[in-house]
């Protein structure tokens, strides 16, 4: 079903629709102004310190492989605009539409255009938030909001495994920019770290451009608007993850796991993909698969090394992105003229839409890779690149021509049968040409894509020859691209496809419900992502009712065992208890120091009554203080004492009005508690222990002594340490305060004897406020009374 209301007499959208398509244009010329420099073999970079301490910089790239890739962006991001501008004319979020797709398009500039991983991850997640937006543009609707939410959480969940391996890999290199890292040859392979840097890498770049087993987001994206797939399965989001594995190719390429990690999943993807698109009756459901054929067949190339592979590498980046785009703007094209994608209605669309049928041949000629377009050429290398591919050519070859010959029926069904062949059905709209702002992209590309493979030339020296030589380095060899490459092996396979694509066209309607017995029989990877986020919803509501069950006697033990087996455990394992304690220096009045202290805490941990225990708990705090004047620092003991006062008595005041801390009659003693409390000690106690054994450090003592007076004019370092060098941690502090002030004052702010601390028997389990809540007058007296 069309997915925009049909209009005959579309209405512009002003400067918020012109806008956009003069930036985007402005920024494909000056792309284009740096074609020369790249194609002479320079190397233009750009940096600004961003973190400059931890080794961070706004740092770009322009090469062959990043100009290639930002010339794609910005040229079908032009067209996409100007599509968009009347394809959503009148549409009233059409300004929100326009700036995310926008944004989307100077993120994915920046992500291949980055020559820093942080920065180049930085821009990977703004594309993922960007192409959320768009993907929920139709936020209406639950298929949109689930689609936008799983692309979210797939790719998100991959950028964080792709973030950690960046982090390994810039320990690992000395550098996070990318260019040195390159230039370190085998150094990175070499290190033990290769392989979880491959793994986080790798799965971040198989989330981004959907490669089996997580291809499943991508063609759920298709509940954008058409405008948003025509660009994120063309030249951006969808190759993000095929561009970080090509700009990481020099440090990571060149080892089994590589070659064979790529060549499979690759492999896999394409075929399985391509069967799932042969099923698809909805044409744009019938592309964002063949876009998963795709991204299978880069990736599967990215696996091999040699001069053909890496050729047909960048070719067919190319020339997927021309007619990829074109035929998603074709489909939205026939959308807006028909009211239907549904393959097995249309048909007969010649007459009524001549321009939308001229450029949906010319891109279904480039798609099936029929000559005389830039597509037959593609498939020619790629045929090549397999059979030249060293250990595994069988393979690689009957993995490609299997999925081109699959490629080639589905070309027809989306190019062919819609305009040549009868309809199969009434048409919702009676079928006419969309305006010229619609069909300037689909005709273009297609035009470009027919003119290349005349004269492959214009591809040659400026974007392919750059790109090939920065992917293999020192002794790199592009292959010169050839409409007629000779009598040979990849001429045979090619004629192999044609045949082998007709019959499938021929037969696609039978083979299409074998298919979908087939798939339906088979593990649902989309069935299972609901699986998975039900099962997620369902343990993480069994956490809760584990780890919050509302009673904060609970919280506070869950957090302290916590500690107790964090810190402990660390200190076993790594055997840090200190090697001796000298206590020659301990006087008596340090052991009545500790037995006060220690009398406090028993006394805490023995008493049914909450103000016994808040008292204990004062005698402690005050122990410490007395600790604090021990041994020279009756400033902070007088904080100590402040805090320790103001403490008891707001607690108590508070306290007064709760039950005790066991049912009458028992064992106040709680052993666990006790035991807890014991273990923290003992655990502190070594720690301190342990610290005591290191030399002091004084670096920073010696910095303030020297800095105090000439930087912050004050002679008490304490002073100027607290209100100059941590002048924002003081104000925080300060913050904190008066915020406790403020909720003890609405603690102790009450109208009546009985105030704002009576609950009621119900909200108290286990001598724990379980809920809080304003009762009656009645029930209050009344729950007062049972209590006293």
């Amino acid at each position: 079903m069309a997915d925009m209301t049909d209009m005959d007499a579309p209405r512009g959208n002003g400067l918020v629709g012109i806008a956009p398509v003069a930036l985007a244009l402005a920024l494909f010329a000056l792309f284009a102004t740096m074609i020369p420099d790249i194609a002479a073999g320079e190397t233009l970079r750009y940096a600004w310190d961003w973190v400059p301490s931890l080794g961070i910089a706004l740092s770009f790239v322009v090469d062959g492989l990043s100009l290639t890739f930002a010339l794609l962006i910005s040229g079908i991001g032009t067209l996409v605009l100007l599509y968009s501008n009347t394809y959503l004319a009148g549409h009233p979020q059409f300004a929100r539409f326009a700036l995310f797709l926008t944004s989307f398009m100077l993120a994915m500039l920046g992500l291949v255009l980055a020559d820093n991983l942080i920065a180049l991850f930085v821009f990977w997640e703004l594309t993922t938030i960007t192409s959320y937006l768009l993907i929920g543009f139709g936020h209406e609707t639950s298929k949109g909001r689930r689609s936008a939410l799983q692309a979210l959480f797939v790719t998100g969940a991959g950028a964080l495994a792709m973030l950690a391996g960046f982090i390994l890999l810039g320990f690992t290199a000395g550098t996070f920019e990318i260019s040195e890292i390159i230039a370190q040859g085998d150094a990175i392979i070499d290190d033990p770290m290769y392989l979880p840097i491959l793994i986080l890498v790798l799965a971040g770049a198989f989330t981004k451009s959907a490669q089996f087993p997580f291809h499943f987001w991508l063609p759920n994206a298709m509940a954008a608007p058409t405008p948003v797939s025509a660009f994120l399965h063309s030249a951006t989001m969808v190759k993000g993850g095929v561009y970080l594995m090509a700009r990481l190719y020099p440090a990571l390429s060149g080892t089994d796991v590589w070659m064979w990690t790529l060549t499979i999943a690759g492999a896999f993807t394409a075929v399985f993909a391509s069967l799932l698109a042969l099923r698809q009756t909805d044409l744009k459901q019938a592309l964002a698969y063949t876009t998963l054929m795709a991204l299978g067949t880069l990736t599967l190339f990215l696996g091999q090394s040699g001069g053909y592979a890496m050729t047909a590498f960048v070719t067919f980046l190319i020339v997927h992105s021309l007619y990829k785009a074109a035929l998603f703007l074709v489909v939205g094209c026939i959308d807006h003229g028909t009211g239907t994608r549904e393959a097995d209605v249309l048909g007969g669309l010649l007459r009524p839409m001549p321009v939308t049928a001229f450029a949906a041949a010319l891109a279904a000629l480039s798609m099936a890779g029929l000559p005389p377009s830039i597509g037959f050429i593609g498939k020619e290398l790629m045929y090549a690149g397999a059979i030249e591919a060293p250990s595994n050519a069988w393979f690689v070859t009957a993995a490609v021509v299997a999925a081109s010959a699959l490629m080639f029926a589905v070309a027809f069904v989306v190019g062919y049968k819609p305009f040549w062949r009868p309809a199969g059905g009434e048409m919702p709209v009676k079928p006419h040409e969309a305006p010229w702002q619609m069909l300037a992209g689909p005709v273009l590309l297609a035009v470009l894509g027919l003119t290349f493979g005349l004269v492959p030339a214009l591809l040659q020296a400026p974007l392919v020859d750059p790109t090939v030589a920065g992917l293999m380095g020192e002794g790199a060899d592009p292959k010169t691209l050839k409409l007629w490459a000779g009598v040979n092996l990849p001429l045979y396979l090619s004629v192999a496809t044609i045949v082998g694509g007709l019959v499938l066209y021929a037969l696609h309607r039978p083979l299409r419900a074998g298919l979908a017995a087939a798939t339906e029989a088979g593990p649902n990877f989309d069935r299972g992502w609901d699986r998975f986020l039900a099962g997620l919803k369902a343990f993480a509501a069994w956490q809760t009712r584990v780890i919050q069950p509302g009673v904060l006697r609970i919280y506070i033990f869950a957090t302290f065992a916590t500690v107790l087996v964090a810190v402990g455990g660390t200190i076993l394992i790594k055997n840090a208890l200190p090697a001796s304690v000298d206590f020659s220096d301990v006087t008596w009045k340090n052991f009545a120091l500790i037995a006060l202290i220690l009398t406090g805490a028993l006394l805490t941990a023995a008493t049914n009554s909450r103000i016994t225990a808040m008292a204990a708990l004062g005698v402690v705090g005050i122990g410490v203080a007395v600790v604090f004047i021990v041994f020279g620092a009756p400033d902070v003991a007088i904080t100590q004492l402040l805090v320790e006062t103001l403490v008891v008595v707001l607690v108590a005041v508070a306290l007064l009005r709760l039950p005790t801390l066991g049912a009458p009659g028992s064992n106040p003693f709680r052993p666990w508690d006790a035991l807890l409390a014991g273990g923290i000690g003992a655990v502190v106690t070594v720690t301190l222990f342990a610290v005591i054994e290191v030399p002091i450090d004084r670096r920073l003592t010696d910095y303030f002594e020297a800095a105090s007076w000439p930087d912050a004019f004050g002679r008490n370092i304490v002073n100027v340490i607290l209100v100059d060098f941590r002048a924002l941690d003081t104000f925080g502090e300060i913050a904190v305060v008066v915020i406790a002030a403020l909720a003890s004052y609405a603690l102790l702010r009450t109208t009546s004897p009985v105030g704002r601390f009576s609950l009621p028997p119900s909200s108290v389990r286990h001598g724990s406020v379980r809920e809080v809540g304003t009762l009656p007058t009645d029930d209050m007296a009344k729950g007062s009374e049972e209590r006293t």
